[in-house]
């Protein structure tokens, strides 16, 4: 082996490095929506987290990715760690799928059939098919797929030639003592351990083993416990990851690691026995690429068979590790940044967030209404704190987005990420308005001032508008509703209205001494408040609608509102005669 195939070596594993990490990254892109769903999966039953742990991992190509992400939704209160538990059992097992296409690269024959099947033959076909999605495609579902095709042509091609380049060592006699040492299980483990700990991804180290293969130097005695202590060094990912985070995160971690740990620790032991007790001929041949991802899947599945059942006793080994103290009050984190690594879920619980958000500004608006009736210092206390959670909410929220546009995301995880900066800007400046009614309750709380009875029964009209508008507002953006977001323009407009004729209707109370120029200062203000709340309503809608036409121009997805719907018309004149003034 001479300098040369030493640098097509370091090129081979280079490009199939770059091409997994490619392909990985395109298929959570283009799976993002599955992703979601399956998040939903993750419920207390154990079969059903282990089988979303499994396809989440066979999806994005990374146990460690996977375990990341449980380690965040652990931070963030989305799993407890027995749920945790089972996803991450089920990601060890989707982790073998990655070992199963590199196989394919191992085939062998002369009949059509198999050299169809074989990698050299196909990928130029996939890596043509991609090039022109990615290049002659606009859309972004398209352009992910031939990033898909890409990466898995350069991960063959880079397998390919990374095999080619390795089997002069077949003639170097350090690299057959290499592999001889490392049939002490002991140091094959080591081995297996700190090379994936280097590159901190067990299908890219098994990936490598199947490589190395080609040499025939690689025997079955030495591949079995080196493919054992890469599940182990898959560990570090996850281990780093939960640096500062909740103990129940951090156990999660620690789950993953003494998961792996008690399987190598079994899997040794039955290794040592059936070779001292019948010493099988098969383990001094060479091993295959076929032959590693059978070894490989066999020893994950027999592990999650033993220790599946074993959940619970994890758990509270861990809680022994990482025990709780009972002086520390621990929250979970919001909005953790180590789901950013699977930018569909971070979208996701950013979506859940401003749902929260929502929630908290119609409380908020609720509250400062009823403080104009029943106005008490309590209440007021109640509705500061209520409008300083939705400032808190638009801070991290924003922050969070502003993060996560900056990643690799597609186009529609694009233009959700700007809908939810848009509504989240909505949502905190209808709790600072609703924080102004409630300074014009104090106020007239404060002066003993009151409105006439024909002002309080034109205010108690347009105050049920506004919480009708903000209802269909709200109900529309969490459900994504385009129906009730077409039914707010309409109602926008009467409030509109409503707003103008109880201003003439003030100035006419003015004139005949039925009102105070005191009292209506703070009349305007609670109609600019009202106004303005329905005002940001219309725009979380416009929201909704521009999402669905693929138009982020909210005041254009408010002239379609007008323009387009066609019962905007009669919609108005409903709800029109449902608040007409008296």
């Amino acid at each position: 082996m001479d300098l040369f195939d030493i640098l097509t070596m370091v090129g081979g594993l280079s490009l199939f490095l770059f091409g997994m990490n490619i392909m990985g990254e395109s298929l959570e892109r283009a799976a993002g929506n599955s992703l979601r769903s399956l998040l939903g999966k993750l419920t207390t039953s154990r079969m059903l987290g282990f089988l979303t742990g499994l396809a989440v991992t066979a999806v994005i190509q990374s146990s460690s990715a996977t375990t990341v992400m449980v380690v965040g939704f652990v931070n963030s209160g989305l799993l407890n760690l027995g749920q945790a538990i089972n996803v991450i059992m089920g990601a060890n097992v989707g982790t073998t799928a990655t070992a199963w296409i590199l196989s394919l690269s191992g085939i062998e024959g002369d009949n059509l059939i198999v050299q169809l099947l074989k990698p050299t033959s196909f990928t130029p076909v996939l890596a043509l098919i991609g090039v022109v999605y990615y290049m002659f495609i606009k859309d972004d579902k398209k352009k992910d797929i031939g990033l898909i095709l890409l990466g898995f042509a350069t991960l063959m091609f880079g397998m390919d030639t990374m095999s080619g380049a390795v089997k002069g060592l077949k003639d170097e006699a350090w690299f057959t003592d290499l592999f001889l040492l490392f049939t002490n299980p002991v140091l094959g483990v080591i081995a297996g351990a700190v090379l994936t700990a280097v590159i901190q991804s067990s299908s890219a180290s098994v990936g490598i083993l199947q490589a190395l293969s080609a040499t025939g130097a690689v025997s079955y005695a030495a591949a079995i416990p080196i493919i054992m202590g890469q599940n182990i060094g898959t560990c570090v990912t996850a281990m780093l990851s939960s640096v500062g985070a909740t103990k129940n995160a951090k156990r999660a971690a620690n789950v993953h690691l003494l998961f792996n740990i008690l399987g190598t620790v079994i899997g040794l032991v039955l290794f040592l026995l059936v070779s001292w007790l019948f010493s099988p001929a098969i383990l001094e041949d060479g091993a295959t690429r076929l032959g590693i991802s059978v070894c490989h899947t066999v020893f994950n599945i027999l592990c999650t068979a033993i220790l599946l059942p074993s959940g619970s006793l994890l758990e509270k080994i861990v809680c022994r590790i990482v025990p709780d103290d009972p002086k520390a009050q621990e929250a979970n984190a919001e909005l953790d940044e180590r789901l950013l690594t699977t930018p569909s879920i971070a979208l996701q619980r950013c979506q859940t967030l401003t749902a929260e958000m929502a929630g908290v500004a119609t409380d908020t608006f609720r509250s400062s209404v009823s403080a104009l009736t029943s106005f008490s210092p309590e209440l007021a206390d109640t509705i500061r704190e209520l409008e300083e959670k939705t400032d808190h909410y638009e801070d991290i929220l924003g922050s969070y987005l502003v993060k996560l546009s900056s990643h690799k995301i597609s186009g529609e995880d694009n233009a959700e990420a700007t809908m939810l900066l848009k509504a989240i800007s909505d949502f905190e400046r209808i709790g600072d308005h609703a924080k102004n009614i409630m300074e014009s309750a104090a106020e007239l709380n404060e002066k003993g001032l009151q409105f006439s009875d024909a002002a309080k029964a034109e205010l108690k009209t347009i105050v049920s508008a506004v919480e009708e508008i903000l209802v269909l507002s709200t109900d529309a953006f969490i459900h994504h509703d385009l129906e009730k977001a077409y039914h707010v323009e309409p109602l926008e407009e009467v409030i509109d209205d409503l707003k103008e004729k109880m201003r003439t209707h003030h100035i006419l109370r003015l004139q005949q001494g039925l009102c105070s120029i005191e009292t209506g200062f703070i009349w305007s203000d609670l109609l600019n408040s009202l106004e303005r709340t329905s005002d940001h309503c219309s725009n979380i809608a416009g929201c909704i609608i521009d999402l669905h036409n693929h138009n982020m121009n909210t005041h254009e997805a408010i002239r379609s509102a007008k323009i387009d719907y066609s019962d905007f018309g009669q919609l108005y004149t409903a709800y029109a005669e449902k608040y007409r003034l008296a």
